[in-house]
């Protein structure tokens, strides 16, 4: 069942949540996560965000599943089978566990290399992040039930478009490159 749309302040727990969540998955997947990264909002200092942690694990290849599947069943985390995204794995939380997104890309992808881009271009552009934030908390006041999530959610696709093109002309200006992963 759809969750209603929290938005909260900045907190400064989120990266030790993720480094715990990033250290189980690493000693779950060892060489097969080609990367371990935070992503989403949590993962951008300053910005306001639902209290979600996500995190993105790079792999060589999506096929044969059980590489990846078994390790993060072990960490706890369960498949969804049913998302719809076909750049994308997803596992969620186990039920009644802190809430956590992983989203299993191909290294080298556009879908991960988007992740890692938005999430830096925000990191270096703190009046960027600022507007981010202040979207999101109006449009968590205007969708505000669980019914409306999928609204919420689609609302802010031109802001992240619009980013995502300021962020290309950023990249090509200072030759960015996704760091090292963060676990």
């Amino acid at each position: 069942m759809a969750e209603a749309v929290v938005v909260v302040d900045y907190a400064l727990e989120w990266p030790g949540m993720f480094r715990d969540v990033g250290d189980r998955l690493r000693n779950e997947l060892g060489h097969v996560a080609l990367r371990i990264d935070h992503i989403g909002s949590t993962a951008v200092p300053g910005l306001a965000a639902k209290p979600i942690i996500d995190v993105q694990i790079s792999v060589d290849a999506f096929e044969p599943l059980i590489t990846y599947r078994a390790p993060l069943e072990r960490a706890g985390f369960v498949y969804r089978a049913s998302n719809p995204e076909l750049t994308k794995r997803y596992f969620r939380e186990n039920p009644g566990t802190r809430r956590t997104h992983i989203h299993v890309r191909r290294a080298g992808s556009f879908s991960e290399q988007f992740a890692l881009l938005f999430r830096e271009y925000l990191r270096s552009h703190p009046d960027r992040c600022a507007e981010y934030g202040a979207l999101k908390r109006s449009l968590a006041q205007s969708y505000p039930s669980p019914e409306e999530r999928q609204n919420y959610v689609d609302a802010k696709v031109p802001f992240i478009w619009e980013t995502m093109r300021l962020a290309d002309g950023w990249a090509q200006e200072t030759g960015w490159e996704p760091p090292p992963s963060d676990c």
